[in-house]
């Protein structure tokens, strides 16, 4: 796909990987949509950045969980921009709970989890599946993780969240081939805010130490390594319902 002059929503497009995301498609002359749920500076100021570039942005609040919200997301996002071409389901959430705390892990941790993470980007092609048909055909993106491919992550729930949305991402690219492609990044370890405060200073460390020496390439991902995955599925026109991991390795690490 070439994106200039191309519509599109990133969710949780304010921060972290959802940012370089969108900053990158603005590079590429294509307008963009901030979806945010709670980090508004953040993503009014992506937004800003984007229009400095010379294309559309706008930020919207919208919670992915809420399935109406997701609705009025993409006819928000369609009226702005006038068209929506690509669509970037990066937005997600998780519990911090070690795997062996059974007992840690509430009815609300698991609801919460699954809304966001799988739900969420469900509803989000559901309500983007006809703009996204027209004008040639679109491109759904979901940000995945490692965690739903080798079961280690945050929490038991994050990781049934991610391997969830792994088939999800196969079913639909089967069901709304050929005018919509459907693929996913599974990234590993990313470096920034989100794990930084979810794990504390100390185990953030260690374990990003620990991960470079184990894994085959010796580095953890930057946001703009995933960012990198993203867009080259976008612009690829030959691939859909694939999983692609973004890990240095550490999915094949031993």
């Amino acid at each position: 796909m070439k994106l200039a002059g191309k519509g599109a929503i990133v969710t949780g497009g304010g921060t972290g990987v959802g940012r370089a995301t969108a900053l990158a498609l603005a590079e590429r002359g294509c307008h963009v949509v901030i979806n945010y749920s709670k980090s508004v500076a953040e993503a009014d100021a992506t937004a800003a950045e984007i229009r400095a570039r010379g294309v559309k942005s706008v930020a919207v609040r919208a919670d992915v969980a809420d399935d109406a919200a997701c609705r009025a997301l993409v006819e928000r996002a369609v009226g702005e921009l006038g068209r929506l071409d690509v669509l970037v389901n990066n937005a997600g959430t998780t519990s911090f709970i070690p795997h062996g705390e059974l007992e840690k892990v509430t009815d609300a941790d698991w609801d919460r989890i699954l809304a966001v993470n799988l739900k969420g980007p469900f509803q989000c092609v559901r309500a983007a599946r006809e703009a996204l048909a027209r004008d040639g055909g679109g491109v759904v993106v979901n940000v995945s993780s490692v965690a739903g491919v080798i079961g280690t992550g945050s929490s038991i729930p994050y990781c049934a969240s991610k391997a969830a949305l792994n088939i999800v991402t196969v079913i639909l690219a089967r069901t709304l081939g050929p005018q919509i492609r459907v693929n996913a990044v599974a990234p590993g370890f990313i470096t920034g805010r989100w794990l930084r405060e979810g794990l504390g200073e100390t185990v953030y460390e260690q374990l990003k130490k620990g991960l470079e020496q184990r894994v085959p390439l010796q580095r953890v991902c930057e946001p703009e390594d995933v960012r990198d995955a993203i867009l080259a599925l976008i612009e690829t026109d030959l691939v859909t319902g694939q999983v692609l991991p973004v890990d240095g390795g550490m999915t094949i690490a031993v």
